[in-house]
């Protein structure tokens, strides 16, 4: 089941992918990071870690501020993508994978890769 937390946002989900790319890390370096990808200013990143500890995704240690992520990113990848598939296609995953699959011209090598990952589901 994984870790119980509030739905993380787009913003917030900014701060996690730090966090899941880097590990345990300070609050500042979050900032830093932010505001060199995003050009967020340092109070903007706070606010937002402190949303994400309010939400159960992210625990904060001391000394020094350091912020730890306490939910998976595959899980939420999972919470995500369940809610995009009963928003957008009423909960029908077929429906999802031929509008993923008629979007675009695949490769062979993708095409096999695919195959694969369907195979690997039975």
């Amino acid at each position: 089941m994984g870790v119980e937390y509030e739905k993380l946002f787009d913003s917030e989900l900014k701060v996690m992918d730090v966090l899941w790319d880097e590990g345990d890390v300070t609050a500042k370096y979050v900032a830093e990071r932010l505001k060199e990808e995003i050009g967020w200013n340092k109070n903007t990143t706070y606010t937002l870690i402190k949303r994400c500890i309010a939400k159960g995704a992210v625990e904060r240690r001391e000394p020094g501020y350091i912020c730890h992520a306490l939910v998976p990113r595959e899980q939420v990848q999972r919470a995500e993508t369940d809610e995009l598939i009963q928003k957008l296609y009423a909960g029908s995953v077929d429906k999802l994978f031929a509008a993923l699959l008629g979007r675009k011209e695949f490769s062979a090598e993708q095409i096999s890769r695919l195959k694969d990952i369907v195979r690997e589901l039975k």
